[in-house]
């Protein structure tokens, strides 16, 4: 027997969340519940309003949903390079000045600044990217992630992947963003959320099959969805999750 409550549950348009959206929509576990597509800043707000009781939030608004319950066994992660988080910039890394900064994603705009002052060693300028596109310095960089990436790379000489370069600095996997409530969620409608998440992790070609408006050509979305981005929470990213937490609150302060 299904909860009475009807669930809204946020998630991100993104080419990676793809399976999710698959699961959620086509397994028949979540008939009761409304999904809402956002970028990801606006996930973490629909959940702090109340708008959502259930969202994929990036690791870098965890801060603000305190208290927060890690929700089902699935996360938007990788272990190595993922494609689609990236410095951006046509001089190497030590001698970038400015570096510009994707303002739909707190988590990468974070992560750029942790790999800045205490794997890289620069102390770069730092600016918000404008929405109408600029004019680049050589010296310049921009942070770019999502979709967006698949074609800015090409305009660029050099690009760093962040979770690649996180994971030398730490060792371990990165996540992007892990599905959250901020209340406790009953059982049985965590349990259903699990199994049609699952669903569309064990679904993927079958989703990509289905997509409209593919951004890639369906054999790139396969490999990136299948190789790329690792989607089980597990233990090693987790451990990566309060990492990331902690050394973002210290460069909060500095």
């Amino acid at each position: 027997m299904h909860p009475e409550k009807h669930f809204n549950i946020a998630a991100v348009s993104y080419l990676n969340t793809l399976p999710f959206v698959y699961g959620l929509t086509r397994s028949d576990e979540l008939s009761d519940t409304t999904l809402k597509l956002m970028v990801p800043s606006d996930c973490a707000t629909s959940l702090l309003k109340g708008d959502s009781q259930v969202a994929l939030v990036p690791a870098g608004a965890l801060e603000q949903l305190k208290p927060w319950h890690l929700i089902g066994d699935y996360c938007i992660g990788a272990e190595g390079a993922v494609k689609t988080v990236l410095l951006l910039s046509n001089v190497p890394i030590q001698e970038i000045g400015r570096i510009y900064l994707d303002t739909d994603s707190r988590t990468s705009i974070r992560l750029v600044k942790i790999l800045a002052a205490r794997h890289w060693k620069i102390n770069p300028e730092w600016l918000p990217l404008p929405k109408n596109g600029i004019s680049l310095n050589p010296t310049d960089a921009v942070v770019a992630i999502g979709d967006k990436t698949f074609g800015m790379k090409k305009e660029f000489v050099i690009s760093t992947d962040l979770a690649y370069e996180w994971m030398l600095m730490t060792g371990l996997p990165f996540v992007f963003a892990a599905w959250i409530s901020k209340l406790p969620l009953p059982g049985q409608f965590t349990e259903r959320f699990n199994k049609a998440l699952e669903y569309g992790i064990t679904h993927i070609s079958e989703a990509v099959d289905s997509a409209d408006n593919l951004i890639i050509n369906p054999n790139e979305a396969l490999t990136y969805l299948t190789q790329d981005i690792s989607y089980h929470l597990n233990d090693e990213k987790r451990e990566a999750m309060q990492l990331f937490l902690k050394l973002a609150q210290s460069i909060d302060r500095d």
